[in-house]
């Protein structure tokens, strides 16, 4: 919030989808961490999820109840944030679900997304800076 308010919502929306690839990079590390464990299930998130959900953090401020068979809002955004996927079937006969190669292409992905998020970030605090810069020499 402190964020939002000294440069806007993008950097809100970029912290938030951030902080999702940072959650989808330690649960994709649990699951190569337990590829050996019999009866683990593989756990995911998507990160197209964070989007989604910065968009719907900007309908929650404008969401109101008006009728007492309406959804509370609490509960709409509590059921549409947890993006977390338990995959319960299994590839393995010991009930384990995590696909080695699966696993790393999602990491990769996860750190090309996180990756351009933050060179997002450095563009905007980068731009900020010179017109800083460039109100203090005039």
């Amino acid at each position: 919030m402190i964020l939002e308010n000294l440069f806007g919502p993008f950097t809100e929306r970029l912290q938030l989808a951030m902080h999702r690839a940072v959650q989808r990079h330690a649960l994709l590390s649990a699951n190569l961490a337990n590829q050996s464990t019999p009866g683990y299930k593989r756990k995911d998130m998507s990160f197209f999820l964070s989007l989604e959900e910065a968009g719907l953090r900007e309908q929650q401020r404008s969401l109101r109840i008006t009728h007492p068979n309406h959804i509370s809002e609490s509960k709409f955004f509590k059921n549409a944030m947890n993006g977390i996927v338990r995959e319960e079937r299994s590839i393995r006969q010991d009930g384990n679900s995590v696909d080695l190669e699966r696993e790393v292409a999602a990491l990769t992905e996860t750190q090309l997304h996180y990756s351009t998020l933050s060179e997002m970030a450095r563009r905007y605090f980068q731009s900020m800076h010179e017109v800083i810069k460039e109100g203090r020499s005039t």
